[in-house]
């Protein structure tokens, strides 16, 4: 199955060999052992760092929870009356399910999934690219695409892919895809990545933004389970990046302001448990990116933000002082 999808969900091997997950996730540490795959958290992926691209039905099914989590953030850093970019991809079509209850916002899009789920969002205007239409993520791609989107100005780019590393950025397994996101990122004043834990830390065979050009990452809060991807982090927030972590399982305060109260602070989205460390992490690789040592130094100066507690990451702190709006409610 992993070789056939690039990569699976413990629960759905689970469900074809009819046994139970603990039994699956140690027969996948065995395979892992003898190099035969990778582990993820919460499944598995091809080995050899260079992940590839699963179809649409298995990756919908893959890190589901924390997509929908990575969604429920990302949505509130959209403002009323914005313009963004919103590329392909299972996790921003999770986005654009929210982001039709903000009013007046414009949406450029390449994905036939995030105009259908805009579609009947009265106040969204939705603008579509050109392109040839790439059935297996029902992008459009192409030069009819790219051409599109010259000249094109707005205030945000959301973007995914299959992997996210410090030293080459978000990578794709299509090169048509690659170049479309390239695009897509280039109208923006503000690029933003979507990815959950699964990806941090691989790599795809097509690199689409650089990581010295992401301005925010928001992943979910499994990130922070594993030392590796905790490592990961920390090199991606030395390039510059403002990292934010989605809670799972915890849905936004009800008493918290949303757009358009125009009184009271903001919501404040801080890292959960997970986030925390018991020992001061290890110090944090160099970013690697060739424009990053400026901007780390260009920050090196800074005092950790109020809401800083003694253990936390570097990147955990200035998620704490970063206020994190919320969509209108419809």
């Amino acid at each position: 199955m992993v070789r056939a999808n690039g990569a699976v969900s413990l629960r759905e091997l689970a469900r074809v060999v009819q046994t139970s997950e603990v039994t699956v996730r140690r027969d996948v540490r065995a395979l892992e052992a003898e190099g035969l795959l990778d582990r993820r958290h919460g499944g598995a992926v091809l080995p050899g760092g260079f992940s590839r691209e699963p179809g649409y039905p298995q990756k919908t099914h893959l890190a589901a929870a924390e997509k929908s989590a990575i969604a429920d953030l990302a949505a509130g850093l959209v403002e009323e009356g914005d313009a963004v970019v919103v590329g392909a991809g299972t996790t921003t079509q999770e986005l654009a399910r929210r982001l039709a209850r903000v009013p007046g916002l414009t949406v450029v899009t390449n994905s036939l999934l995030v105009a259908q789920a805009l579609a009947h969002a009265n106040r969204v205007e939705v603008v579509m690219t050109g392109g040839t239409l790439r059935g297996s993520n029902y992008a459009l791609v192409g030069s009819g695409a790219e051409q599109s989107l010259q000249g094109l100005r707005v205030a945000k780019a959301f973007v995914s892919g299959s992997g996210l590393s410090a030293e080459r950025g978000l990578s794709t397994a299509n090169m048509l895809s690659a170049s479309v996101d390239r695009a897509l990122v280039q109208s923006a004043a503000e690029v933003i990545v979507l990815a959950d834990h699964t990806k941090l830390g691989t790599d795809s065979m097509f690199p689409t933004v650089a990581t010295e050009t992401i301005t925010r990452l928001v992943t979910d809060e499994h990130a922070t389970a594993d030392d590796a991807t905790a490592r990961e982090l920390d090199a991606i927030a030395d390039c510059g990046v403002q990292i934010d972590l989605a809670p799972l399982g915890a849905a936004p305060s009800s008493d918290a302001p949303v757009h358009g109260t125009g009184s009271g602070p903001v919501h404040q989205t801080q890292p959960g448990p997970m986030a925390r460390r018991t020992a001061p992490p290890p110090a944090a690789p160099r970013c690697p990116a060739s424009a990053a040592p400026a901007r780390t130094a260009a920050r090196a100066g800074r005092s950790a933000p109020a809401g800083c507690r003694s253990g936390w990451p570097r990147w955990a702190c200035r998620a704490a002082a970063e206020p994190i709006r919320r969509p209108v409610d419809p």
